[in-house]
């Protein structure tokens, strides 16, 4: 019956005049080709969209490692303009003070907080000397404890054992600031009498025959009775510890200092 049915379909035409059986053949096989011809669309396009992907990854790794330099040149550069900065501002206290000074950068830190002290890479051989003042922009850092030939060691003002002649600027008052170990200092001897209120600026005396006179120590933080003679004073410091790189190191001897070598001569 399928032979018969090949047959007759072979010498039947359609109404467009092609035999029945090419047309139903032809129209098999163009199914198939179209399904075949979907298939290889399909996996070309999975394919360029893998290209793709894999050429998109590369443009972002790429891009991913010009961004990483460029955020390390910025850091690079910022670290730059802070250093600018800084040294601009030690510049500027070098040609205010009218002392003979020699400019310093910190090489390393006190590892407890019991002693307080920096190194800094200026040393005899700089003409460094021991007693030497040691300021910064902002204020009053400490004394030189420690020359060596190409270094030295710096007591901070904040050290139990460091202390310095000061007065209030504003009334005049005198007393002996003195370190508590800690990120303030104590203003002592300071007469119940004398005018001393929150916000006062301490500065340097210049009677210790280290510090050189009128340097800013700090600003008076609080004031309490302590008997009927003194005055409890606290102090915050005027420098930040914490973040000192450069300093200036006094080489001009104080007035007390030459009168006391003076007097020993």
């Amino acid at each position: 019956m399928l032979g018969h049915i090949l047959l007759i379909s072979a010498q039947v035409n359609s109404r467009s005049g092609v035999p029945v059986l090419e047309a139903v053949t032809f129209g098999v096989f163009a199914e198939v080709e179209r399904v075949i011809s979907s298939g290889f669309s399909s996996v070309r396009r999975v394919w360029s969209g893998y290209a793709g992907l894999r050429n998109l990854k590369s443009q972002n790794d790429a891009l991913t490692r010009d961004l990483e330099a460029a955020q390390i040149a910025l850091q690079q550069q910022r670290a730059l303009a802070d250093r600018t900065r800084s040294l601009e501002r030690l510049l500027d206290l070098r040609d205010r003070s009218k002392l003979n000074t020699l400019a310093a950068e910190i090489i390393a830190a006190g590892a407890t907080p019991d002693f307080r002290t920096l190194t800094i890479d200026k040393g005899s051989r700089e003409g460094v000397r021991a007693d030497m003042a040691v300021i910064a922009p902002a204020g009053v850092v400490g004394r030189v404890v420690m020359p060596s030939a190409r270094a030295a060691k710096v007591q901070l003002l904040v050290d139990r054992n460091a202390a310095a002649g000061a007065l209030v600027e504003r009334s005049r008052a005198q007393g002996v600031v003195t370190g508590g170990g800690d990120d303030r200092l104590r203003m002592d001897y300071v007469s119940e009498v004398a005018d001393v209120i929150v916000g006062d600026l301490v500065v340097t005396s210049g009677i210790d025959g280290i510090y050189p006179k009128g340097y800013v120590i700090g600003q008076v933080e609080s004031v309490e009775k302590s008997g009927t003679a003194y005055k409890t004073i606290t102090v915050k410091p005027a420098v930040d510890f914490t973040s000192l790189e450069e300093v200036l190191v006094v080489l001009t001897p104080t007035p007390a200092r030459e009168t006391a070598v003076g007097s020993v001569e």
